[in-house]
C-alpha cells in the first residue's frame, strides 16, 4: 500500500457512506481552510451523465495548444489518486506529484480533525487547495455525481457551466426519471455564467432551460445556438461567430464529435481570449482520455490473447454509454471486420442487462469477471445478464484468465476484444497491463 493509499484508507473511516450528497461538510472544511474555492483560476464547471471527461479532455487540449496553462480536476481515478489532479503550466500540465499530494492530504486531514466527511469531499478540498496555490489560466472542474449537492458545487462565479449528455445512472442518488436527474445536473448553473448544453433528449433539455431562466444563466444549446456535424470525415462546427472546418477528433466514436462540439462551443462562448482555428485543430488531434475506447497496443496483457488480436478498453457502465460504445464498434466493424468478444466487469448497482443489450447481434461472446470492489457483480451474474439478452457468455476469475480463454473459442480470425463495464475495471486492466495513465 502506498502512502497515498494509506491516507485514503484512514479517510474512509470518517463517514459511514461513500456517497452522501450534501454541501454542509464541504462548506465547513473549506471555511477551515480559509476558502480556497474563492482563490481559484477562472472555473469551467462540467456536469452530465456521459461525456464529461472527454469534453474536458478536448477543452484542455485546445487551450494548451493556444498556450494556456490549465488545471484539471476529474474523478474517479483509474489507477492512482494523482490522476484526479492535473496542475497546469505553460507548455502542458502534469499530474500532481506524490510528495505534493501527500502533503496536502495530510494538511486537510489534520484540519478536518476527524470530523465526519466523505472521501470525495475531502479529496475535492485537497484539489481546491492545490489549484488555489498554483497559478493557471483556467480550471476545468468535473462534477463527481449529480451537480446540485456535489462537493464541487461551491464555486459561486464560474466562467461557464457545461451540461453534457444526460441519461439514467445513479438513480438511487439522483432520481428515477430523466427530469429528476436533469434537475440535479442543472443545479450547477449560476447567474450570469454561460450554460453550454450538449445534445439532449427533450425532457432533459427543457429542465435545464427552466433552471437557466430561473437563475439567469445565458443558454448556448446544441442544435439551436451552435451545431456540430460530421462531413466527409471531418468535424464542422458552426455558431453565430462563424464556421470551423476541423479534422475528426482523435478520440474514437461518433459520440466524440458531440463531445468535441460541446468543448468548442464552451470555449467560444466564454470569450476570454480569441482562440485561433489552429488551436482547435491541434486540440482535436491531441486530446487524450484513457479508458474511453482506448486501444492498448503494448503491455503485459498482449501476450495472453490469440496472436493478432486487438485489445480495446472503455469504462462505460450505463445503458447510454453502452449504446455509444456499440455504435463505435459497429463503425470499426464496417472498416475492418473482426469477431468481437467483450470482457465485462461491473458494479452491483449497474444495469448490466441494459448495458449489454446494446451489443446483441454485434458481440460473439461475453466473459464476465469480478472487480476488486466490495460492490462488484459476480462473473456469473454478468454472464447470466448477457445470456438473457441473447449473447453467449461465461464467467472467468480475472482479466488475465479471460484473455487466455478466448484462445479456446475457435474464432475464424483474431478477435477484437473490448474490456468494459466500469471505470474501476478499466483501472484494473490498465494496472494489469502496466500502462498507468500519466
Amino acid at each position: 500500500m502506498t502512502q497515498v493509499d494509506a491516507i485514503i484508507a484512514r479517510l474512509l473511516s470518517l463517514h459511514p457512506k461513500r456517497i452522501d450528497l450534501s454541501l454542509d461538510r464541504m462548506q465547513r472544511i473549506l471555511a477551515q481552510l480559509d476558502h480556497p474555492e474563492r482563490r481559484l483560476p477562472p472555473v469551467i464547471h462540467v456536469a452530465g451523465t456521459n461525456g464529461k471527461g472527454s469534453t474536458i479532455a478536448f477543452m484542455r487540449a485546445v487551450l494548451e495548444a493556444a498556450g494556456a496553462s490549465v488545471h484539471v480536476y476529474t474523478s474517479p481515478n483509474l489507477v492512482r489518486v494523482n490522476e484526479r489532479y492535473r496542475l497546469g503550466r505553460p507548455g502542458g500540465g502534469a499530474l500532481v506529484s506524490d510528495a505534493k499530494l501527500i502533503d496536502t492530504l495530510n494538511e486537510c486531514e489534520r484540519i478536518n480533525a476527524r470530523a465526519p466527511i466523505t472521501v470525495f469531499e475531502i479529496t475535492t478540498a485537497v484539489g481546491f487547495m492545490l489549484f488555489a496555490r498554483h497559478p493557471a489560466d483556467v480550471l476545468l472542474l468535473e462534477v463527481g455525481l449529480g451537480g446540485r449537492f456535489d462537493a464541487t458545487n461551491v464555486v459561486d462565479h464560474p466562467l461557464a457551466t457545461v451540461i453534457t449528455s444526460i441519461s439514467f445512472d445513479h438513480i438511487e442518488h439522483l432520481g428515477d426519471s430523466i427530469t429528476k436527474i436533469a434537475g440535479e445536473k442543472a443545479g450547477i448553473l449560476k447567474p450570469g455564467a454561460p450554460a453550454i448544453v450538449a445534445p439532449q433528449v427533450s425532457e432533459a433539455r427543457e429542465v435545464v432551460a427552466r433552471q437557466a431562466a430561473r437563475v439567469g444563466a445565458p443558454l448556448h444549446i446544441a442544435g439551436e445556438d451552435w451545431a456540430v456535424t460530421q462531413e466527409r470525415g471531418r468535424l464542422v462546427f458552426q455558431d453565430d461567430d462563424g464556421l470551423l472546418d476541423l479534422p475528426a477528433p482523435r478520440l474514437v466514436g461518433r459520440h466524440q464529435f458531440d463531445n468535441a462540439g460541446t468543448a468548442i462551443a464552451t470555449l467560444r462562448s466564454v470569450g476570454t481570449q480569441k482562440l485561433p482555428a489552429s488551436a482547435f485543430e491541434a486540440g482535436l488531434l491531441a486530446a487524450d482520455w484513457p479508458a474511453r475506447l482506448q486501444r492498448l497496443s503494448h503491455g503485459r496483457l498482449m501476450g495472453l490473447m490469440p496472436e493478432g488480436s486487438e485489445l480495446w478498453l472503455d469504462g462505460g457502465h450505463n445503458p447510454d454509454g453502452g449504446r455509444v460504445i456499440a455504435a463505435a464498434l459497429a463503425d470499426l466493424e464496417e472498416r475492418v471486420s473482426r469477431p468481437l468478444v467483450l470482457v465485462v466487469g461491473m458494479l452491483s448497482n449497474k444495469d448490466s442487462a441494459g448495458f449489454l443489450r446494446n451489443f446483441a447481434g454485434l458481440a460473439r461472446r461475453v466473459i464476465g469477471v469480478p472487480i476488486h470492489q466490495s460492490s462488484t457483480q459476480s462473473a456469473e451474474a454478468i454472464a447470466a445478464a448477457a445470456q438473457a439478452v441473447g449473447i453467449p457468455a461465461e464467467g472467468s476469475a480475472s482479466i488475465e484468465k479471460a484473455l487466455e480463454a478466448i484462445g479456446r473459442f475457435n474464432l475464424e480470425q483474431p478477435p477484437r476484444i473490448l474490456a468494459t463495464g466500469s471505470l474501476y475495471f478499466a483501472g484494473e486492466v490498465l494496472a494489469a497491463n502496466g500502462t498507468i495513465p500519466e
